[in-house]
């Protein structure tokens, strides 16, 4: 058989994962032994994955029969070995941590700052997002938020990106944002601005937060009497203007090679920017002269800006 890396790295966990279970039919002492000398014996995300989640297990604890006092010795060597494999190797390790250490308060926020240290050089934006979203399933949307917005700042998505990845993301750190408050949405709109680019993304987030009043429905349920935000005014007043910017220059993006057989497709996106442009006050007059530059600048592209009159005068 031809062994490839990811075969190799299927046998040396299976290996890893026959170790820890040999381990645990002689007793807690060799457990504690292969914890403690971890580094000598695995890579961290081998430690933690495998290591101190099967140490952690009901089945083992169980297969031991351990008292109480067993347990949290056996338990405390892991979330150490968790710990000190997150501060290794926070990448890979981080998430693994902070679901090994839920259960010790102390340990737990040891893990969180070990995130908060490595997030703005040692971690990618979907490594972080990923973690935020675990701190809100977990009930800390605070520390969720925190985290999304750090995820942010590493983010970049370029006009033409509207099907990445990252698009949920995004919509999902606006959301939690806008369900906090009016503060919290308002200081994560300068960071959407600055990294998305997209416009079918930035007009997506306009839409939602002109639905309803930021922090309407807040923690445990609370509602407060809010009224809506101006798009006249900071900050949506930024998304919008950002929104509109980056349909204009999308549109001439897409004009510059743009093959006959896109033409009706493209005449559907302008008819997407017109509903952005439109949630100006002075929307009608922004988009009107915007076509007829369109008009003038690409005469020569006969076809399309008739197409352009037929729908847009």
């Amino acid at each position: 058989m031809r062994m490839t890396l990811s075969t190799l790295s299927w046998r040396r966990r299976e290996m890893v994962r026959w170790l820890v279970t040999c381990a645990t039919d002689v007793g807690v002492y060799a457990l504690d032994s292969i914890m403690q000398n971890w580094f000598t014996l695995f890579t961290p995300m081998e430690a933690t994955s495998v290591v101190a989640t099967t140490v952690m297990s009901n089945s083992t604890v169980i297969r031991l029969h351990l008292d109480c006092h067993q347990q949290e010795k056996l338990a405390s060597s892991a979330r150490t070995l968790a710990l000190q494999c997150a501060m290794k190797d926070p990448q890979n390790c981080t998430l693994s941590a902070l679901t090994l250490c839920e259960k010790d308060h102390i340990a737990f926020e040891t893990a969180y700052q070990i995130v908060l240290d490595a997030a703005t050089t040692g971690m990618s934006y979907s490594q972080l997002f990923t973690i935020a979203r675990y701190m809100e399933h977990r009930g800390y949307p605070m520390r969720a938020y925190k985290l999304a917005t750090l995820a942010m700042t590493h983010l970049n998505l370029s006009y033409n990106q509207d099907t990445h990845p990252a698009i949920n993301d995004v919509l999902w750190a606006c959301a939690l944002s806008h369900s906090l408050g009016k503060n919290e949405l308002a200081a994560i709109i300068p960071l959407v601005v600055k990294s998305v680019k997209c416009a079918t993304v930035l007009s997506d987030i306009l839409r939602r937060c002109t639905l309803t009043t930021p922090g309407m429905v807040g923690l445990h349920g609370r509602r407060n009497s809010g009224k809506l935000m101006s798009l006249d005014k900071a900050p949506l007043r930024q998304l919008l203007d950002a929104t509109i910017g980056a349909y204009i220059n999308t549109t001439h993006s897409r004009l510059t090679h743009i093959s006959p057989r896109h033409y009706s497709e493209f005449i559907e996106f302008l008819s997407k920017a017109r509903e952005t442009f439109l949630m100006a006050h002075d929307g009608h007059i922004q988009f009107t002269q915007f076509i007829d530059n369109l008009k003038q600048i690409y005469k020569g592209k006969k076809k399309l800006m008739m197409l352009v009159r037929e729908r847009f005068g």
